[in-house]
């Protein structure tokens, strides 16, 4: 007889480690580490479940049997889409646009106003994942008020099937002008799909993205269809693997907009995996800040590969309506989270003017950093962090994994010193300080270039090298409070296990006022507006399982006639009546005038209501973990001291105490070292910490 089961496993499979933490009530969290697998990411997250089982004593087949819940946050989607690994995809769209995905939209990088792209001039257009040559044009015509002007040819669409498969394609996607309207050519499309080559992974985008703007919808369409396959097969290993070591549920996955979702529901719908495990972190940290009454945060995640960068405002992880992933725009609202390629296994480089670079290019798990021994001869900032003394090579994940300081400083004298002309340790320093200076700019990126003023954020650092280099970014941002939570080194895996279930639809409804109607609200046809309100919300309680705990959130989207972007504005329960839409045209007013300042909206415009949105979650079952062990005595947690290289100081002699040892009241000032089994804390010169009853490490950056 199998024991009932009893354990929640959260997973998130990184560029260089697979993270987990396993959940049990009346425990604190287990936290492990495991080295990515990159030749079957499935099997890392077997030898993570094994660290699991060993910690419970139990063989991994007891050990799966108990797991009732298991969530897995994944980068696969985000893999394959910029590495171009995703499925041949063909695309049949509406007579003349059939360049929509080549053509794109004049964003405004493309007029030099994008800092990202600089200059108009060294502006491209990303490499095409559907060739031209794989997209067909079909005679068919719905207007801008969803009457059929021109029906679709059942003769011609076999045609095209047929030419498709026979080129080789193995993905299809059918985008056709306002089918969000009228669905039907699109519902014919997979009727005939069905009769004709019903093995075709197909997506439709009346489903995908029922929505205006057809570059958008077609992006997301094709991206789903281009993914789709790849994302099927890598749940059905994973679902294999995990059902072989023992475990006998259904395996939930992260959804990049703010939830987890059932396996099979993301082979459907893989656009929206892309960022599925920063998302995870995310919603960790918005839960967090909420509790320790940051109302405005930044998540801050840095593992081995990127550095992460998510917003919390008001007590809301900050979300984009539409995203922005390998150049092409998605209409799939997701958690905005930003990356650079600057992690614990970026390597450092001297380019051809002698300036010292890191990054974005990274060594990974394979072959990893040169302090790995596992043949990579570049260095990296992990190598660095190893020859400032701030890593103890003997204890790397907690001394399961050796490190070869003499490897790592061989490295960085054979590609940065010597080049340069300087010493190993000032190589080394360097590329530490580039490192953090990049990541301080992406902070300040996040808030003052958006108008924010970083001094009201408090830094959340995660991942296995955020809190190793936190305390450098967060002060060089000017930012006085970082937060280490006690999940930071698998906190984005924290985050998928703890996130409600969670599922969006949405719908364009296209309704405008009059110029200098005296009452808009009277304006809109409010009946129709319920209908498909409540249309939207019976689609996702149904996908919820018609769970009777689902909680909805109603929005819809205004904008001023003529204009190109609109803002939501959240609708309180209930049927929307006429004084309800009048409240909803007055929020929008406010909220217009507080983005875009006083007087900027010109009520007697007129509006235009575009998009309706239903959110519905549920709640994953809490559970109470075991207070701290742990106590505030620091000499009961010192294990000795070591020689660090600080570029405020030089090298001084600092206490190195054991993390997990270092409980609530703790106090110390800076410079110290905390060492915990999956990340090392680093606490700079005069910086103050302080270990909350929670086991929060709170460290004043600014100090005394």
């Amino acid at each position: 007889m199998t024991a009932p089961s009893e354990y929640l496993v959260g997973t998130d499979i990184g560029g260089t480690f697979t993270d987990l933490v396993l959940l049990e009530p009346g425990h604190r969290p287990r936290l492990f580490k495991s080295p990515t697998t990159p030749h079957d990411r499935s099997q890392g997250i077997i030898n993570a479940l094994e660290l699991a089982a060993d910690s419970v004593g139990k063989p991994l087949d007891q050990f799966a049997a108990q797991i009732r819940y298991f969530a897995h946050g994944t980068t696969a989607a985000t893999n394959a889409l910029i590495e171009r690994k995703g499925t041949r995809t063909g695309l049949l769209t509406t007579a003349g646009f059939a360049d929509t995905m080549l053509i794109q939209r004049s964003m405004t990088s493309w007029v030099g106003m994008g800092a990202a792209t600089g200059h108009y001039s060294r502006r491209r257009n990303p490499d095409p994942i559907v060739a031209r040559e794989d997209i067909i044009e079909l005679p068919e015509r719905v207007d801008a008020s969803g009457a059929v002007l021109l029906r679709l040819n059942d003769a011609e669409v076999r045609s095209a099937l047929r030419r498709l498969r026979d080129s080789g394609v193995e993905a299809l996607a059918a985008s056709f002008l306002w089918s969000f309207l009228d669905p039907t050519h699109e519902l014919r499309i997979l009727e005939i799909v069905e009769q004709e080559w019903p093995e075709v992974y197909l997506t439709l985008s009346h489903e995908a993205a029922p929505v205006i703007g057809e570059y958008e919808r077609t992006a997301t369409t094709v991206i789903n269809s281009y993914l789709g396959p790849v994302i099927r097969d890598y749940m059905e290993n994973l679902e294999s693997r995990l059902h072989q070591a023992g475990f006998q549920g259904e395996l939930s996955v992260m959804d990049s907009g703010g939830g987890v979702m059932r396996a099979s529901d993301a082979a459907r719908r893989s656009a929206s995996l892309l960022t599925s495990g920063p998302a995870g972190g995310v919603l960790a940290t918005a839960k967090l800040a909420k509790a320790l009454g940051y109302a405005n945060a930044i998540t801050s995640d840095m593992g081995g590969t990127s550095f992460d960068v998510g917003l919390i405002l008001d007590g809301e992880p900050l979300v984009e309506r539409q995203s922005e992933v390998g150049n092409y725009h998605l209409s799939i609202p997701r958690i905005k989270v930003t990356a650079i390629g600057a992690g614990g296994g970026s390597i450092a480089w001297v380019d051809e003017v002698g300036a010292l670079v890191v990054g974005p290019e990274s060594a990974g798990s394979v072959p990893g950093p040169a302090c790995y021994g596992r043949g990579g001869a570049r260095p990296t900032v992990t190598d660095a962090d190893v020859v400032l003394g701030i890593i103890d090579p003997g204890y790397f994940l907690g001394g399961r994994m050796k490190l070869d300081r003499a490897l790592a400083e061989e490295a960085i004298r054979v590609h940065i010193a010597e080049p340069l002309g300087m010493s190993v340790e000032d190589a080394a320093l360097g590329i530490r300080t580039v490192a953090d200076n990049q990541m301080a700019d992406l902070l300040r990126k996040v808030t003052v270039e958006q108008g924010r003023d970083p001094r009201d954020f408090a830094v959340f650092a995660y991942g296995g090298a955020g809190p190793t280099h936190a305390c450098s970014y967060t002060q060089a941002a000017g930012i006085n409070i970082l937060v280490v939570p006690p999940t930071s080194t698998v906190h984005s895996a924290y985050g998928t296990v703890t996130a409600d279930r969670f599922r969006a639809l949405q719908a364009t409804d296209l309704q405008r006022t009059a110029p200098g109607a005296p009452d808009a609200a009277t304006e809109f046809d409010l009946d129709r507006l319920n209908i498909s309100l409540d249309d939207l919300t019976a689609r996702v309680l149904t996908d919820l399982d018609d769970s009777p705990d689902a909680r909805f959130v109603r929005s819809v989207h205004l904008k001023f006639r003529r204009q190109t972007h609109e803002l939501p504005v959240v609708l309180p329960q209930g049927r929307v009546s006429v004084d309800v839409m009048r409240s909803v045209i007055e929020e929008f007013f406010q909220t217009y005038e507080r983005i875009y300042g006083t007087g900027t909206a010109l009520r007697s415009a007129g509006l235009e209501l575009n998009t309706l949105r239903v959110e519905g979650r549920v709640s994953i079952e809490a559970l109470t973990p075991a207070a701290p062990v742990a106590t505030g005595d620091l000499d009961a947690a010192r294990i000795g001291a070591r020689e660090v290289v600080f570029a405020e100081v030089g090298r001084v002699e600092v206490p190195v105490f054991r993390g997990e040892q270092v409980g609530p009241g703790a106090e110390l000032i800076g410079p110290a070292v905390l060492e915990f089994e999956g990340t090392t804390i680093v606490i700079g010169p005069g910086q103050e910490l302080a270990v909350d009853g929670d086991v929060n490490i709170i460290i004043n950056c600014k100090g005394n």
